[in-house]
């Protein structure tokens, strides 16, 4: 039987992520994932691609109040505590191409990320509505669906293969899967999840932020080099699978996992 083994959800986009036991799949993913997004003057999103700093990044967000710690202690001058406002200036933004518009979120968060980060950002919430360029759904600031799906053993293939083995948190996923096998994620296009179904749409481009340790912010080579020798697919490192809800409700470490239909 496959179960779900991983709840993750990443309040702050490129921030780093909470485990949780219990969530709501909502339209756009799990609740709140990727609701902030921190962009440059010109709206253009930040990412742990060019801050690697990023990572050390502790999010939470409970509908109320966004808390934002450092993990690097040398860094941490206290958290963040903020209110979001939903009265403040609407920006255009973009995340990637996708053209988006997000709430400023007010000077004293601005100054809080740009001194931790040495750069001129502003930290904005998610409004208006985003769609995916496949499966007909709606998303948030995620680079461009509202869930990433991993099967368990699809890492553990890979640390097979690499001196030294690598975490999940690598890879950023909101739902880790265990009994579909290695990379069984690609073998299925729809999955009941306890009481939810999530279809597969796109397997998962893998970029430079893999090799982010998501605990120092020092990078490596790895895991890029060794997945470009035997997961390039369609020109591109794929590991894992994009997703979209199809059946909302709630979501719980230990569900059952149930195979739908094959891809």
């Amino acid at each position: 039987m496959a179960t779900l083994t991983e709840l993750n959800v990443y309040p702050l986009k490129s921030g780093g992520g909470t485990a949780l036991r219990t969530a709501e799949l909502t339209a756009t993913g799990v609740r709140w994932d990727r609701e902030f997004m921190l962009v440059t003057p010109e709206g253009r999103f930040l990412s742990q691609r060019e801050h690697a700093r990023m990572a050390l990044l502790r999010p939470a967000f409970d509908g109320r109040e966004l808390t934002v710690g450092v993990a690097d202690p040398a860094l941490d001058t206290g958290p963040l505590v903020h209110k979001p406002v939903d009265d403040g200036p609407v920006l255009d933004v973009t995340v990637h191409r996708a053209e988006c518009r997000g709430i400023d979120q007010g000077d004293e968060a601005a100054a809080w990320f740009g001194a931790l980060l040495d750069a001129d950002c502003r930290l904005v919430r998610f409004t208006g509505r985003r769609e995916t360029s496949r499966g007909g759904a709606v998303v948030g600031f995620a680079d461009g669906y509202p869930l990433l799906v991993i099967s368990r053993e699809s890492l553990d293939d890979l640390n097979g293969r690499l001196d030294d083995p690598l975490p999940m948190n690598r890879f950023r996923p909101n739902l880790v899967v265990e009994g579909l096998g290695a990379f069984g994620e690609d073998r299925v296009r729809r999955l009941r999840i306890g009481e939810t179904v999530i279809e597969m749409v796109k397997a998962c481009a893998r970029c430079v932020i893999t090799t982010t340790d998501q605990d120092s912010g020092e990078r490596g080579r790895e895991p890029l080099r060794t997945l470009a020798r035997y997961r390039t697919i369609d020109r591109g490192l794929r590991f894992g699978q994009n997703a979209v809800p199809r059946t909302l409700g709630t979501l719980t470490v230990g569900d059952e996992v149930e195979v739908l239909e094959p891809a």
